[in-house]
């Protein structure tokens, strides 16, 4: 074993470098893949040793969008444990509402979400909560934590979209819903890191979900059974189970959809009214009794399918009807023995690894769904998502060598992911210069929004209620990729690292421009020079092998190799030149810095990081 680890690791590493495509020689990859995951480690016991700055960097790109070169430090030689936790502990359940980004009008600055509703600028209202969210996903409440990742992927597991709910309040009521939940008593009920089942309950009843997938439609006499499907097919149960059975028939829909008549939203378009909401119609409701088939036996005789009692009136403890059935319709859903394993498996694809073996399966996915089913210590409820997280996070298999650098960066994490590590923040929207700021701030938010249109990824409006395809599509984070998409992530980074973008309004200084300086990044006498950027041991700037460790400390999930190495320093860097002339350049550019001494230099590096970021190592996670 001893010898075949660094075996393993080139193996697994090669592999995921042609992820994208088999290549001819390596026709046994799937065979030898197979073989590495022999000896995978799959232990859910917590990772014992500190975290290196790798491994920090691995938590953090997972659990954020990205991290900055300090939030790494940060999270260097802490515990697995401790890292997941401080991560949660940092999550702000009450950011600052959206406010009215158009620099011109009489509300600029304003919160738009709790006053009378404005027809005539729904439209932009929609448009800045997207910049809102990707701020928030930018600033992360000046402490990272997993609050938007989370958030992307119960929203992405919920689907409702800006397009077709169209109504701004209600967009907003349902993306507080997924993100902080409800509270009740004191109580926090779902969320995205309460209880599953309690998140099911609120989005099942949410206006926006009622609108998105016709629940309003949803009657006594003509059921409407798009949101019945959904609830089991992507909500809860999963259509097929691993091994490709199917989990529940048609004839399930029908009496689900059944259960689920006489609900409808209120309030969206009235001008005058501040909220929107839920009501139920009892005479819309069917109250005939719903049977289900065997794969939700009666918990009594299980040789017999379930029934739902089809009620008239509200039951002592529910408001209505429909509420005491949309109960008992869970209570069974969440009977169903695939119901954990379904949620544990696409939280697993989603953080961990999108390519789900029979051994991770039998070894990682089963295990964990088997806690998440149990009673939790500190609640004493089942399907409680933060202990699943805290496990999964710190365990020893997610710092597993054959996790790390096994998914594609999406969009979001490209694009955001480029702007934290490189440190270029969101403009702050200053109350006393407020029309500039504001022009700012949206330049900048509206700048990484269309980027990650442009490489398929609009968020809070994905193109079918499957979500995003690499969250659901065989090949999963694959499909981010291809040959348009990579020229478009070609594109981005070279904006950045050649400034094509500025931020700042016209006329305003200081001058805001997202551009990368290549000179201050290597020379630690620059007033411009990054102190976080930790430095190589002896670090000597006019040596290109300290060039080449600094500028990729942290930038890949993955390590290069020395073969990589050489041929950036001699044949990206230095053009095939001899390495003691970096030496000479540097000096000549330092000694006497003219515009052809500091462009020779500063093209040089220029050159180097255009590839750096070009490179499929890059594009991983």
């Amino acid at each position: 074993m001893l010898l075949l680890k660094p075996l393993r690791y080139t193996l697994l590493l090669f592999l995921s470098r042609y992820s994208l495509q088999i290549v001819p020689p390596l026709k046994s990859s799937l065979s030898l893949l197979n073989f590495i995951r022999q000896y995978m480690n799959y232990s859910l016991n917590a990772y014992q040793q500190n975290l290196t700055a790798a491994q920090a960097a691995h938590l953090l790109r997972r659990a954020t969008f990205g991290p900055t070169q300090a939030e790494i430090a940060s999270f260097t030689n802490l515990s697995a444990t401790t890292a997941i936790l401080n991560l949660i502990n940092n999550i702000n359940y009450m950011p600052d509402p959206p406010i009215d980004l158009e620099s011109t009008s009489a509300t600029a600055g304003q919160e738009y979400v709790t006053v009378s509703y404005n027809g005539n600028r729904g439209g932009d209202y929609r448009y800045f909560y997207k910049l809102w969210w990707l701020n928030m996903i930018m600033k992360q409440g000046g402490n990272p934590s997993i609050v938007d990742k989370l958030t992307l992927f119960w929203q992405n597991h919920f689907v409702t979209t800006q397009d077709v709910v169209d109504e701004y309040r209600a967009i907003y009521k349902y993306f507080t819903l997924i993100r902080n939940g409800i509270t009740e008593n004191n109580i926090q009920k779902g969320g995205i890191l309460g209880n599953f089942k309690d998140m099911v309950y609120n989005i099942s009843k949410d206006p926006a979900m009622l609108k998105f997938l016709n629940g309003d439609q949803n009657i006594n006499g003509k059921p409407n059974e798009n949101y019945a499907r959904e609830l089991q097919e992507l909500f809860v149960i999963g259509a097929k189970d691993f091994a490709g059975n199917d989990n529940y028939t048609e004839d399930d829909v029908k009496a689900a959809a059944r259960v689920l008549t006489g609900w409808n939203y209120s309030n969206f378009y009235t001008s005058g009214s501040t909220s929107v909401g839920t009501s139920f119609t009892s005479t819309k409701h069917d109250t005939i009794d719903k049977q289900f088939s065997l794969n939700y036996p009666d918990p009594v005789n299980p040789t017999l399918g379930n029934v739902i009692t089809g009620r008239t009136v509200a039951p002592m403890g529910y408001s209505t009807a429909g509420d005491a059935e949309l109960d008992d319709l869970l209570n069974m859903l969440f009977r169903h023995p695939q119901s954990p394993k379904f949620i544990c498996r696409k939280l697993y694809r989603f953080f961990v690894n999108p390519n789900v073996t029979q051994a991770i399966e039998d070894n990682v996915i089963t295990p964990l769904a088997d806690i998440f089913k149990s009673q939790d210590s500190v609640t004493g409820r089942a399907f409680e998502v933060k202990p699943i997280i805290i496990i999964l996070l710190a365990s020893e298999h997610f710092y597993d060598v054959g996790n790390i650098g096994a998914v594609i960066k999406s969009p979001m994490e490209f694009a955001a992911g480029m702007l934290r590590f490189f440190n270029f923040p969101v403009p702050v929207i200053d109350s006393n210069n407020l029309t500039n700021s504001i022009k700012a701030f949206r330049s900048y938010t509206s700048f990484i929004y269309y980027r990650m249109v442009d490489m398929q990824m609009n968020i809070l409006d994905q193109p079918t209620v499957f979500g995003y395809d690499a969250y659901f599509q065989t090949g999963y984070s694959r499909n981010w990729i291809n040959t348009t998409q990579v020229g478009l992530r070609n594109s981005y980074t070279d904006n950045i690292l050649f400034g094509y973008t500025t931020i700042s309004p016209t006329g305003v200084t200081p001058v805001y421009k997202l551009k990368i300086d290549m000179l201050a990044m290597v020379d630690t006498t620059n007033a411009a020079h990054n102190s976080s950027i930790p430095l190589p041991p002896n670090y000597d700037v006019t040596n290109p092998v300290h060039i080449i460790d600094l500028v990729t400390i942290n930038l890949f999930a993955t390590p290069l190799s020395q073969t990589q190495k050489d041929f950036l320093i001699d044949t990206i860097l230095l053009s095939l030149q001899q390495r003691s002339n970096w030496t000479t350049q540097w000096a000549s550019y330092k000694s006497n810095p003219t515009s052809t001494s500091i462009n020779t230099v500063k093209s040089k590096l220029e050159n180097l990081m255009k590839y750096l970021l070009r490179m499929a190592e890059y594009s991983i996670c």
